[in-house]
């Protein structure tokens, strides 16, 4: 069983960047895909990046293409998510989580464990 730890939210005015890790630790990082989700108060658990296992193939919601980037290091167990010029919006509880397979998944269902989550504040 994987434990997935994110680190790296915080504060940040509007246009400005943050990037989150995700350490795995238990045992080292499956072939299967990775991903980030986010959910604000009140609202539904939404993707944000998926990775597949050799880093090629990546999938972003449309709401943060061109500004964030999802990358793994598996030799280091550690899967990253870089922020930039976030907006007000982007304000949420951040998860890592660890696909069912190696398909890159845009549904919580295709993710089998998570995070605790980051909390990432975006102020106007």
């Amino acid at each position: 069983q994987v434990q997935l730890v994110e680190s790296g939210g915080g504060l940040v005015q509007a246009g400005g960047s943050l990037r989150l890790s995700c350490a795995a630790s238990g045992r080292t990082f499956s072939s299967n895909a990775m991903g980030w989700f986010r959910q604000a108060p009140g609202k539904e658990r939404e993707f944000v990046a998926g990775i597949d296992w050799s880093g090629v193939n990546t999938i972003y919601a449309d709401s943060v293409k061109g500004r964030f980037t999802i990358s793994r290091l598996n030799a280091e167990n550690t899967l990253w998510l870089q922020m930039n010029s976030l907006k007000p919006y982007d304000t949420a509880l951040y998860y890592c989580a660890e696909g069912r397979d190696v398909r890159v998944g845009t549904r919580p269902n295709d993710y089998g464990y998570w995070g605790q989550g980051t909390q990432v504040t975006v102020s106007s």
